[in-house]
């Protein structure tokens, strides 16, 4: 491998990992934004009324994208093993 090969494994790593997590993150990102209105506007300050919705949600979207996950997880793992071996990077 040369410094390109790597340069260039390294970023498809970097995306790879962003958009496998982007689902969950959204996920949690938009139910505590929604939580934390709710809060203001009611003034009820309580920790797990934000921690138990948020893990419930990241869970549920972690169970309905599972699949594509694991799709885009196979193939970048089939690439990385293939580029190790000698063959092209796609």
């Amino acid at each position: 491998m040369d410094a390109q090969q790597v340069t260039t494994l390294v970023q498809e790593t970097i995306w790879t990992s962003l958009r496998l997590s982007a689902p969950m993150l959204g996920a949690a990102l938009l139910t505590g934004l929604t939580i934390s209105v709710f809060q203001a506007a009611t003034q009820v300050n309580e920790q797990t009324l934000t921690f138990v919705p948020k893990i419930v949600v990241t869970l549920g979207v972690f169970g309905l994208a599972f699949p594509a996950l694991m799709t885009g997880l196979v193939t970048f793992t089939r690439m990385v093993l293939s580029s190790v071996v000698g063959g092209p990077m796609p």
